[in-house]
């Protein structure tokens, strides 16, 4: 078994900024379903708007350390290449799935995003190897400012949910090892609409869901193609960039960009 690596703080960010394929296929994707003169330019909601909730893409609540940790100790140095291609893949299936038309739940997808990945690499990846890093999924971390944001913004009475291309049960296993279930008010998984994010049917979700005009949601993102998709849909949108990832050149950006949840606090707070 290879050594344990710790992960840096840089190979976090080549992890989540790769953007090469990332671009050009939500370009695309987005082309396809999305009418460009509906374009939000990036000036926000509404002056008379209220936000009443906050719809969260996954990842600004959970932290991968997990899944680069074992990686990095069943693979050692390969571990930072895996990820990182595991991790495209993982897109670009659930990409090419919707605009095909066709559907398999987020779980599923990542791992055939694994095969690939390690396919590709050439590692020996043994089922229980394969089941170890599938299991990290369900047991993801919390950003450290994640308890303290949450428990902000209940107390200002926010409606707190996850919109997310995550099953349910991936999202209920991690909230649970957290103890932070009792923060949401609702799960949304891709599965309902067996659409992944950016389809405008993903986003749909949310303001199905919470019953709330558009403009009273603000949508968290973690990634920078998702705060696209988002704002393409129309919902004011906060990217919480926590990987200091660079912004698509889409023509579209995000309302606010930050770094954290104190951030994302304060703009509900305008």
């Amino acid at each position: 078994m290879a050594k344990k690596q710790i992960i840096s703080e840089n190979e976090f960010r080549n992890v989540f900024s790769r953007r090469g394929f990332i671009a050009t296929t939500v370009t695309g994707l987005l082309a396809t379903q999305i009418p460009l003169k509906a374009v939000s330019s990036g000036k926000g909601s509404r002056p008379n708007s209220v936000k009443k909730a906050i719809l969260f893409d996954g990842f600004v609540i959970f932290n991968p350390a997990p899944v680069f940790a074992l990686a990095a100790e069943l693979f050692g140095s390969q571990s930072t290449e895996l990820v990182a291609l595991w991790r495209t893949k993982q897109f670009e299936y659930s990409w090419i799935l919707t605009a095909a038309k066709q559907y398999k739940d987020f779980w599923r997808v990542t791992e055939d995003a694994l095969t690939f990945a390690a396919a590709k690499i050439g590692l020996a990846m043994t089922d229980e190897y394969k089941a170890r890093l599938m299991n990290a999924y369900l047991n993801l971390d919390i950003w450290p400012d994640v308890v303290a944001g949450l428990e902000t913004l209940k107390k200002m009475n926010i409606s707190l949910s996850f919109l997310s291309n995550f099953t349910v049960d991936m999202l209920k296993s991690s909230l649970k090892k957290n103890n932070i279930s009792q923060y949401f008010d609702h799960l949304i998984s891709t599965d309902e609409v067996r659409a992944f994010k950016p389809s405008p049917a993903a986003y749909q979700m949310g303001i199905d869901t919470l019953k709330l005009p558009k403009d009273d949601i603000v949508f968290a993102a973690f990634s920078a193609w998702d705060a696209c998709g988002a704002k393409f849909f129309g919902f004011p949108t906060f990217w919480v960039n926590r990987g200091d990832s660079t912004a698509e050149a889409l023509g579209v950006s995000a309302d606010v960009v930050g770094r954290a949840l104190p951030e994302l606090i304060a703009y509900m707070k305008k």
